[in-house]
């Protein structure tokens, strides 16, 4: 049997599933193959790489750094998050990912993305996270604050976008065991956005429009789906378990730990029922 993991994005509130992924390898629960939307991505694949802390460290480190994630990289470079800093800098010279061991892991990953013509998710496989970094990039890019990344002659947004999370895709991938990491707590639900923005800032992208404008109804239709087969059975959840006040793009440090350390806490608590859950699977 082959176990599927499902991680939300949110920002910041992924420092979250940075605490449950590093209890993940803390505990050896394997994973076959990871669909991963934004921040669910950025962050998760350390997981494949092996790197423990990671994820929470160098965000702990630069997330004040106005060349990493600020106004000021929003007004001089076009993208709220820095492209040369954030996504080459830090992990091919200050916080080095380890490409190798990523390379050598079993588990598939898929990125998510919003392809702005369309207005559909795409989901891509990296093999080579360092080669393919336009494509973490592309998953990431939030919409208003971020440049559209072109890949392979196409352009995107933030997977989010299209798919938030991405149950269903997983599902149709035939994981016979499927675990969702969620960032928001029980109960929440997205509401309809003021229509206008999208339309007056994406008026040459109508299908990109339509999909910023129907994401609340996606969303809380996989939040139904997630909740129904919950109870179920059929899937297990790990979600916050309390409410951490954060925005998506924190740069309190103590913000930060406390999130992760709320990931690393509702994990510990959940691993005998996910073992229970998973005990089917080798």
């Amino acid at each position: 049997m082959k176990v599927g993991l499902v991680l939300e994005g949110g920002g910041m509130r992924g420092m979250y599933t940075a605490g449950v992924l590093d209890m993940f390898l803390d505990n050896n629960i394997k994973i076959d193959g990871i669909i991963g939307v934004s921040a669910g991505v950025l962050f998760g694949v350390n997981y494949c790489s092996k790197q423990r802390g990671r994820a929470i460290r160098y965000n702990k480190k630069y997330a004040g750094n106005k060349n990493y994630m600020s106004l000021y990289s929003l007004l001089t470079t076009g993208n709220i998050v820095n492209k040369d800093f954030a996504y080459y800098d830090v992990p091919l010279k200050h916080d080095i990912f380890d490409i190798e061991e990523y390379k050598k892991s079993k588990t598939k990953f898929y990125a998510t993305v919003t392809n702005v013509d369309t207005g559909l998710a795409e989901y891509i496989k990296l093999d080579d996270v360092i080669k393919q970094m336009e494509v973490l990039r592309a998953t990431g890019a939030m919409p208003f604050v971020s440049k559209m990344v072109e890949y392979n002659g196409e352009k995107y947004l933030d997977g989010a976008l299209a798919d938030s999370i991405p149950i269903n895709k997983c599902i149709e991938m035939g994981y016979d065991k499927i675990i969702v990491v969620l960032t928001k707590p029980m109960n929440y639900k997205k509401s309809k956005p003021p229509q206008i923005f999208a339309k007056t800032y994406y008026r040459k992208y109508p299908k990109l429009v339509e999909a910023i404008n129907t994401r609340y109804i996606r969303y809380n239709e996989s939040i139904n789906k997630i909740n129904e087969l919950e109870k179920r059975k059929e899937i297990f959840v790990l979600r916050p378990s309390r409410k951490v006040e954060m925005s998506r793009i924190e740069k309190d440090p103590n913000k930060l730990e406390e999130m992760y350390d709320l990931g690393i806490a509702d994990t510990n608590k959940a691993l005998n029922s996910l073992r229970e859950y998973l005990k089917n699977s080798d």
